[in-house]
């Protein structure tokens, strides 16, 4: 019935610092930024290779999060990656601090967290293809 996520939306404090981020340092491709004027807002569609997406809104006086992560609403974002050693290399080479590598004690598979510029949790999960 809900065979695959189609996208996820953040709020940024900061837009060019939040666009740079997600453009340069992830890698994510542009699909489309849009300014709308009527709400002194700025979208930008980010295109993820299997066709996900992630949309980053810019909203002026947007209230902050009240906790991280164990706020009520989205606790994180999580990226599958094949190499997350490499992953973290290309993330600390860019000055992106990253926790240390975690075990899912129900799958042994590898995980760690970062954050993005406004501190959204976002997490790299090791997938390995048998």
């Amino acid at each position: 019935m809900l065979p695959r996520l189609h996208h996820a939306a953040i709020i940024c404090a900061d837009y060019a610092r939040s666009k740079q981020f997600y453009t340069e340092t992830l890698g994510l491709k542009i699909l489309a930024e849009n300014h709308r004027a009527e709400r002194d807002s700025w979208k930008l569609d980010l295109a993820l290779p299997d066709g996900s997406q992630i949309e980053l809104f810019s909203f002026p006086d947007a209230p902050k999060r009240p906790t991280r992560p164990e706020a009520q609403g989205l606790r994180h974002l999580a990226f599958a990656v094949e190499d997350i050693d490499a992953v973290i290399a290309h993330l600390t080479a860019a000055q992106v601090e990253v926790e240390p590598i975690r075990i899912d004690p129900y799958t042994d598979a590898r995980f760690t967290f970062f954050a993005d510029p406004d501190g959204l949790p976002l997490e790299l999960y090791e997938v390995t293809t048998p």
